[in-house]
């Protein structure tokens, strides 16, 4: 099965990084602690099973944020001569229908519509991936809402 790539801004892997080790403490300080006895009078420590439940979960989560920090892409400038096409990092001034709005294509994790940041794997991101200035593009195809490019720039710190 093929590994999934995340793509990610500086900023955007380091906040997983972080979110990594901090889970990782927190599982370290539950399982450093003093562990509740199994068996408590005849019958299961209920307090035995929540730390269990606890100790699952975070096993879960460290192990989605390891996947995606194994395949984390990040996103770069694109060559001086690619920079007039749309591609993972760019944000683009859209005419949507007679409206002006700036969007910014980055990967999934990151997406934020109401910051203007849409994901590369989204309806209006796969449709704007790889046209530049003056090209329009309808992400349901109908022709209903219409993207015309006006503007397609990397400001990628």
């Amino acid at each position: 099965m093929k590994e999934k790539n995340f793509y990610l801004t500086r900023l955007g892997l380091k906040k997983i990084k972080n979110e990594y080790e901090e889970l990782k403490q927190i599982k370290l300080a539950k399982t450093k602690g003093e562990a509740p006895a199994i068996l408590h009078s005849e019958e299961v420590n209920p307090e035995f099973i929540a730390l269990q439940e606890d100790l699952g979960l975070l096993d879960i989560k460290l192990s989605e944020l390891e996947n995606i920090i194994k395949n984390a892409r990040l996103i770069k400038m694109p060559a001086k001569n690619e920079r007039t096409a749309v591609g993972i990092g760019a944000t683009v001034l859209v005419d949507i229908n007679g409206k002006n709005q700036e969007l910014t294509l980055v990967g999934t994790l990151e997406a934020d519509p109401d910051r203007g940041w849409i994901s590369n794997e989204s309806p209006v991101g796969k449709v704007m991936l790889g046209k530049t200035t003056g090209d329009s593009v309808s992400p349901e195809g109908n022709g209903k809402t219409v993207y015309k490019i006006k503007k397609v720039f990397y400001n990628l710190s």
